[in-house]
């Protein structure tokens, strides 16, 4: 369960991305019957802690307050992609990785994480104008340049300030259920769900809403007609543009292919209506627009690693007996039946 949560200060942290780790992770909004952290603010070195821009934090707690955490947050720095780190932080971070604890970083964070060892062997990322360092200084980091967040084993990192966020979402929505994420999400005017695989270089973040917009108008009726078998071809004509120039022009807009942003928003309805109702899991895959629940286990696979009463039970604990029940099989058993070119299935 994610209810202890630290964010690990030195000197030259960031403000904007100190922010982040508060504003998703520190605020209480109880009222609205979500889930209350217990959040602290650690000083990794002797406090008050010097801030970017220039003020200064003091800190309340010690660096032993980390064993603790549930999550240790590394938000960004001045200078961290040259600086050396406190071992006895470095020490911090490789034992609640070890203890099975998740560690985030926001942006040049990352660097910290590779200086405790964290990123050796694994997936990871940064800002863009860092990776290229990052791989130097990390040669046995697996870095991806240019995609928003990556999650590999108990260890998250992220891109820039607003891919910060998109990772702090997806670790709530991973650990306490979409409905909590959308919450938090609604309440920080932000999109609820961006893919971490979406490219950094986007030109929308957040999906036009224009009414002239061609694409932002085709994304909002995706989203009403998820149930339907849509191909790039009819959404293209719906535009009055080549296939190709569409698919071209949607990559822009959203950092994903129509294929991957369809497949994204059913494994979301999805998540919703196995979080929220008791619909079995047949009925569920025709409302996300699966078809059968064969592809919708498939996806939920592949997607999450995991299955759809597999999440069920983790959200909703024992559920009463659900028609549909997955036997035990797993997603590499199932052939996937979709039309030809249709999206997101």
């Amino acid at each position: 369960m994610l209810k202890n949560v630290a964010v690990a200060l030195t000197h030259g942290v960031n403000a904007f991305e100190l922010g982040v780790a508060a504003e998703v992770f520190g605020m209480d909004r109880s009222d609205q019957g979500l889930p209350v952290h217990d959040f602290a603010l650690v000083a990794a070195e002797p406090p008050p802690i010097r801030a970017n821009p220039p003020f200064t934090i003091d800190a309340l707690h010690g660096i032993d307050r980390l064993a603790d955490a549930d999550l240790i947050v590394v938000p960004a720095g001045q200078g961290y992609q040259e600086r050396d780190f406190p071992e006895e932080l470095l020490a911090a971070l490789r034992a609640a990785v070890d203890r099975g604890a998740w560690v985030l970083s926001v942006c040049s964070g990352a660097f910290l994480l590779g200086a405790a060892g964290l990123l050796d062997g694994r997936r990871c990322t940064a800002h863009w104008r860092d990776t290229e360092q990052l791989s130097r200084r990390f040669p046995r980091a697996r870095v991806e340049p240019g995609v928003l967040y990556v999650e590999d084993a108990s260890v998250i990192t992220s891109a820039g300030t607003a891919a910060g966020i998109d990772a702090c979402l997806h670790l709530v929505r991973r650990e306490q259920g979409s409905h909590v994420a959308n919450a938090i999400a609604r309440r920080m005017v932000v999109p609820p769900h961006r893919e971490g695989g979406q490219a950094q270089y986007i030109e929308h973040p957040v999906p036009p809403e224009r009414g002239d917009d061609a694409i932002g108008v085709s994304l909002h009726w995706l989203e009403e007609h998820l149930t339907e078998q849509i191909t790039v071809e009819q959404l293209a004509g719906m535009a009055h543009m080549a296939p190709r120039t569409y698919a071209r022009r949607f990559q822009q807009e959203t950092g994903t292919t129509p294929h991957q942003w369809v497949l994204g928003q059913r494994i979301l309805r999805a998540q919703h209506l196995l979080e929220e109702t008791d619909l079995t899991v047949d009925a569920i895959a025709a409302r996300a627009g699966f078809g059968n629940d064969a592809a919708l286990r498939h996806h939920f696979l592949r997607r999450l690693g995991t299955t759809p009463n597999a999440y069920r039970r983790t959200f909703r604990g024992p559920p009463a007996r659900v028609a549909g029940a997955d036997h035990g099989r797993t997603g590499g058993e199932y052939e996937e039946r979709r039309a030809p070119g249709a999206l997101g299935q």
